[in-house]
């Protein structure tokens, strides 16, 4: 299967290193991010969401509306609206979209950041939220008669949504997550399983973990894997890691009140996800892994977020991508700290050389999957 990336449509220039220039939803500079994205070969972008930044759905239609040849996958927090409302929601986007939508639903693992929206609901509460929710937008997208549901979190009766998704069945779901509860209700909904980047070993531990999950719900085809990156370049070896160590300092500059100043303010001591207790828990062990993982710079972040590192020159760092890629992994995700620059950079100098490497070695059949790990 061909590879694909994912980057990031931000609505304004601010980063972990630099404070924006403009409003929150800055619509030029959402644009110029968007068609970066899509004139330097990468396939989708992300409209994120925390509980103070623009709304992810709208800043997708947007860019849908003005932006030709590049898919959205689109952010969701289940105790937002009910799944029926946001099923037709996401229906209307596919169709103004021309079928280039996938959703990305978050159950939320920072009970803080949930309640300050009022979502008040005990996290491996929200996951079993999230699983029905996941089932009544698949049924929304794709059931043509009235129907009933009765689960423990929604209960409706004689619901039929009139407009559809353009594309066939539906659109994609995508999840993400590290805990118990996550893996069990991902492996067992998800189209799509995202994960942050960790060692190859760690992720191969993940991959089997949901791939297990998903065979416990039942299902005989397993979640496309996602991984998610921050690349940091140079034209050198020692360019890159001169680059990256500026990177932090910058980063450390900006966290001197304790928290990563962006919208979702997550602090940097004792997060709650297990995502991010995770990232914490590799640094711990090391700052390098395998060809180009650097833990620095989640180790500056609280673990927050997409916040691992690949250093080094691009053809290092595409060399490492196809590490994951051998692991299994489908999509890869990757987001500078200078997001136009970083975007136009990554999809001229390293996407061509992960997609012509992963096309020769599906012409020579060469075998991927976690169990490459331990062959190699």
């Amino acid at each position: 299967m061909p590879v694909e990336f994912l980057g990031i449509a931000a609505t304004n220039d601010g980063s972990e290193v630099g404070a924006r220039s403009g409003p929150a939803f800055d619509p030029d500079y959402t644009l110029r991010l968007a068609r970066a994205h899509r004139d330097h070969g990468w396939d989708r972008v992300l409209t994120a969401y925390s509980s103070g930044s623009p709304d992810p759905a709208q800043a997708a239609t947007y860019i849908l509306d003005h932006v030709e040849g590049l898919q959205l996958l689109v952010a969701h927090r289940p105790n937002l609206s009910i799944p029926t409302f946001a099923a037709k929601t996401f229906a209307t986007m596919d169709v103004i979209g021309g079928g280039r939508v996938t959703v990305h639903v978050i159950t939320g693992g920072s009970d803080h950041e949930q309640a300050r929206e009022g979502d008040r609901l005990p996290k491996d509460d929200r996951y079993g939220r999230t699983r029905e929710y996941m089932q009544i937008l698949k049924q929304a997208w794709t059931r043509t008669e009235a129907w009933d549901y009765a689960g423990e979190h929604y209960a409706f009766e004689d619901f039929v949504a009139d407009v559809r998704p353009l594309q066939s069945p539906r659109p994609n779901l995508s999840f993400g997550g590290s805990s118990a509860a996550a893996y069990a209700t991902g492996g067992a909904e998800a189209d799509i399983y995202a994960l942050w980047g960790e060692p190859l070993a760690d992720t191969a531990e993940q991959i089997r973990t949901v791939h297990a999950a998903a065979r416990a719900a039942g299902r005989t085809t397993m979640p496309r894997i996602q991984v998610a990156f921050r690349p940091i370049l140079g034209v050198t070896e020692e360019a890159a890691w001169e680059k990256a160590y500026a990177t932090v300092a910058r980063i450390e500059e900006r966290t001197q009140g304790g928290t990563v100043p962006l919208t979702n303010r997550h602090r940097l001591q004792n997060p709650e996800n297990a995502g991010s207790q995770r990232l914490l828990a590799v640094a711990e062990r090391g700052e390098r892994f395998d060809r180009a993982l650097w833990t620095v710079t989640a180790k500056a972040t609280g673990g927050g977020g997409n916040s691992n590192a690949l250093v080094g020159t691009p053809e290092t760092v595409a060399a490492a991508l196809v590490d994951y890629w051998d692991l299994g992994v489908d999509i890869l995700s990757a987001r500078g700290y200078d997001l136009l620059a970083d975007a136009e950079e990554f999809g001229r100098e390293v996407i061509p050389l992960v997609r012509a490497e992963v096309a020769r070695r599906e012409a020579e059949g060469r075998p991927r999957g976690v169990d490459t790990l331990t062959a190699a």
